[in-house]
């Protein structure tokens, strides 16, 4: 049904003219919003999918991707440019990259004023709901989501198992003896951090199913070092410390570890302590930190790769046959957390 329909029906159906449509889907500024959410709209309703020879006449191929990131900041986004770029130098390609600050519509603004510019989007937001992302997003434009939860909107995305890599994290802990298992949240908006969260909590409901005295323990986080840092001070100030320690991501674990050294406490045989993510400096913290390995340099290149065969395939595959790969965490043991 979705290759009869044509601009001209989703103008109707919008109740606009052909070329506010063509505006609206071609993500151009020169369009109000309310005319813009009436277009996409009743595009997503009657499946509208533009002609691939009119697409390919309007814009011709740019050999550029878009990559909108929600930070540029620091080794783990570092890992995933790199990867993304190493992919689009074996296919000749180039990379424009932008950072939306974990906002939605910092992404969507990002997103539209690269329509034209980019063959195809890479968009990173693990903050927001995939399909209402994409709703606002140029519908002509392929698109690949990385990370957040998924099976999100039926779109063609790479993602990593968070809850199963936490769940694995708490179960070698429980493995190396640790019985009070707290652990660094990430931020609260964040859906990959919330998986996390929830992996910890059926490690230790499960963990309890066979002993007692599992308990939660959450502190706050936002995936920086000087949270994980004040989560130990904060933890220092309570009778009980925990004997094992679960950040939801390396860099809180990293700033944990030096909090913990610092008051004295050996690692792991006060607290054991494992992350999540194997971003490389990892393996030259003291001691190197345990986590699980979600292989970020080739989440980015293999992302790339989805982006480009679909770009070759016209990027006009029906939601149904949208390919979704799913990366499972790799359990990664070093000393912060070998007991045993």
């Amino acid at each position: 049904m979705a290759a009869s329909v044509t601009l001209n029906d989703v103008a109707k159906a919008a109740g606009v003219s052909i070329a506010s449509a063509s505006r609206a889907i071609n993500g151009l500024d020169n369009v109000t919003e309310e005319v813009r959410a009436r277009v996409l709209a009743a595009a997503g309703q009657l499946k509208y999918v533009p002609h691939g020879a009119a697409r390919s006449l309007a814009m011709s191929r740019t050999n550029t991707i878009g990559v909108i990131l929600p930070d540029i900041y620091g080794e783990f986004f570092s890992e995933i440019i790199r990867g993304i770029d190493v992919g689009a130098r074996a296919g000749g390609l180039h990379i424009l990259v932008s950072g939306s600050h974990g906002d939605l519509n910092e992404a969507i603004v990002a997103a539209r004023s690269m329509a034209g510019r980019v063959d195809g989007l890479l968009v990173m937001a693990p903050y927001a709901d995939a399909g209402e992302l994409a709703g606002k997003l140029p519908v002509n434009l392929p698109l690949v989501m990385m990370g957040g939860v998924g099976g999100q909107a039926d779109l063609p995305s790479l993602v990593v198992d968070n809850h199963g890599g936490a769940l694995e994290a708490v179960r070698h802990l429980v493995e190396q003896g640790c019985r009070r298992i707290a652990h660094i949240a990430g931020p609260e908006s964040n859906l990959e951090a919330q998986d996390r969260l929830r992996g910890y909590l059926d490690g230790l409901k499960e963990a309890g199913r066979a002993e007692a005295g599992f308990e939660p323990r959450v502190l706050p986080g936002d995936f920086t070092e000087a949270t994980g840092y004040a989560a130990i001070q904060a933890l220092l100030t309570q009778d009980d410390m925990p004997d094992g320690l679960f950040a939801a991501n390396d860099m809180m674990a990293l700033g944990a570890s030096l909090a913990l050294r610092e008051a004295g406490l050996s690692i792991p045989g006060d607290v054991a302590v494992i992350g999540f993510d194997d971003i490389p400096v990892t393996r030259y913290a003291s001691p190197p930190i345990s986590t699980l390995r979600a292989g970020v340099f080739d989440i980015g290149r293999r992302s790339l790769e989805l982006l480009s065969a679909l770009i070759e395939r016209g990027g006009t595959e029906s939601p149904s046959s949208a390919a979704s790969l799913i990366v499972r965490p790799e359990l990664v043991v070093r000393a912060s957390s070998r007991r045993r």
